[in-house]
């Protein structure tokens, strides 16, 4: 945690908040709001900001035909299983019939879903032969406070330290 030296203020949301504390990780200024909260400050006078904004992709393996093509169906199952439940709201079959209806459009969707990401992966010629998951991570979290509030947060955030 850093201690401010100046007085900021929130200009992205035009509210009169000072910088109250620094924190390089989200949990340490989401500890530092529970803490004021648990104090019985009222923490609807506090903003979190996340400064230096980067993203991050987790690469999670190799995308093969066979992985995307079960990705594929995976998608189109559960597009089948909506579609057949949908149908079978406007049908009056016998249950038998409904759920053959269903499994029906289940097994459809999970071949057109895996047709489909076939095509589509083998579109990529492989210039993108691997998954990945993408996030948003900042630098650092500063937590503000209205500034007639700021002495009070920081006597009460002394607690915490």
């Amino acid at each position: 945690m850093t201690i401010p030296t100046g007085p900021p203020t929130d200009s992205v949301n035009n509210v009169d908040r000072t910088l109250l504390a620094s924190y390089g990780d989200y949990l340490s200024a989401q500890r530092a709001v529970d803490y004021l909260s648990d104090q019985k400050f009222p923490v609807e006078h506090t903003t979190i900001i996340g400064t230096d904004l980067r993203l991050v992709e987790q690469v999670i393996g190799r995308m093969t035909f066979g992985k995307a093509a079960a990705a594929g169906a995976g998608s189109g199952a559960w597009f089948g299983l909506f579609f057949g439940l949908l149908l079978g709201l406007f049908t009056d079959n016998s249950f038998g019939g409904w759920i053959a209806l269903i499994l029906t459009a289940v097994v459809i969707g999970a071949v057109w879903g895996a047709v489909f990401a076939l095509v589509a992966h083998s579109l990529t010629g492989g210039q993108r032969d691997f998954a990945s998951r993408s996030s948003l991570a900042a630098g650092r979290y500063d937590v503000l406070v209205s500034t007639a509030y700021h002495n009070e947060a920081q006597r009460v955030l002394e607690g915490l330290r």
